[in-house]
């Protein structure tokens, strides 16, 4: 009989990541969920200051099992998919942290450091990235913890939900109703907030959100 295969760090590490995405999250989305610290399972955690492999706990997997309703066999069958569905992983950040400085270039490509990861189905844009909602402002069209996949070199279309980053440094999630050379229309995702005609010169970029966990 062939020697059973040893587990590794990474591939628990692997199944967490896994077991987060299938149930529509971030790392820290899946630990809050668990009712765990938010940066319990954040790859900054992974590895102790010193550099030896930091596992996570038989605890933090038991309550991030119980939160999502995801069975013990099958968690142990996303350590063992090794060969699974192609995945990438693609940088993530808070959605209001975006609003930051030093997060994007000047086409709206994600840079500089701070961006945490989030495992995702490939797809065909090497610049895509990953945004988590906090808190309730954007209720009830995304909600605290929901992860915006958004992809730069998608093309926009009229009626699409984008990413839009204005010259004075805001960055929110509105609807594109219409596009000019001189001016974007935009439609808010929540009722109470009123629609907006920018200058097409105060709109640095913006970018379709081509998925949302909910």
């Amino acid at each position: 009989m062939a020697p059973r295969a040893m587990l590794t760090h990474s591939d628990i590490w692997n199944a967490v990541d896994r077991l987060a995405a299938r149930a529509g999250l971030s790392a820290s989305g899946l630990a809050k969920k668990a009712g765990l610290d938010p940066t319990t399972f954040n790859k900054s955690k992974r590895i102790t200051p010193e550099g030896r492999p930091r596992w996570p706990s038989t605890e933090s997997i038991a309550k991030s099992l119980q939160a999502t309703g995801i069975t013990i066999d099958t968690f142990v069958s996303l350590i063992s998919d090794r060969g699974g569905a192609a995945t990438q992983a693609i940088p993530l950040i808070g959605l209001a942290q975006a609003a930051s400085a030093g997060y994007f270039d000047e086409r709206g490509f994600p840079s500089g450091k701070g961006w945490d990861e989030i495992a995702f189905p490939a797809v065909n844009d090497e610049h895509v990235y990953a945004l988590e909602v906090t808190g309730a402002a954007m209720e009830p069209v995304y909600r605290d913890g929901t992860v915006l996949v958004v992809s730069p070199g998608a093309t926009v279309r009229r009626g699409d939900r984008v990413i839009v980053k204005l010259r004075d440094g805001e960055i929110t999630a509105q609807e594109l109703r219409r596009r000019t050379s001189k001016s974007i229309e935009l439609r808010a995702l929540v009722p109470q907030h009123a629609e907006r005609t920018l200058p097409v010169e105060d709109v640095l970029w913006l970018a379709r959100i081509m998925w949302a966990s909910q």
